[in-house]
């Protein structure tokens, strides 16, 4: 099985805000956030991929997912390789 570690991100006022989580099927997944049915924190807002990664386990998925939420500097260099690709 495959898993995804996933970055969505939106803009409000200049304002980059993300998003990490994890999933079997992205496509899905984004499309689930941007119906207002994803995580609660998500609902109301326009999503887009910035980032992803593939792993094979979900074990490794979710240690990643984990890693990505609670460093910031990580998620920081994530927005700003995002955000120089897009201008």
């Amino acid at each position: 099985m495959t898993y995804y570690v996933y970055v969505i991100g939106t803009t409000k006022n200049s304002k980059l805000t993300t998003y990490v989580g994890y999933t079997k099927n992205l496509r899905i997944r984004i499309k689930l956030h941007n119906e207002g049915k994803g995580a609660k924190f998500t609902r109301g807002r326009e999503w887009k991929l910035i980032y992803s990664e593939k792993f094979l386990k979900k074990k490794n998925a979710l240690s990643r997912e984990y890693f990505i939420k609670k460093n910031q500097k990580v998620r920081n260099k994530i927005k700003d390789r995002w955000l120089k690709s897009i201008n």
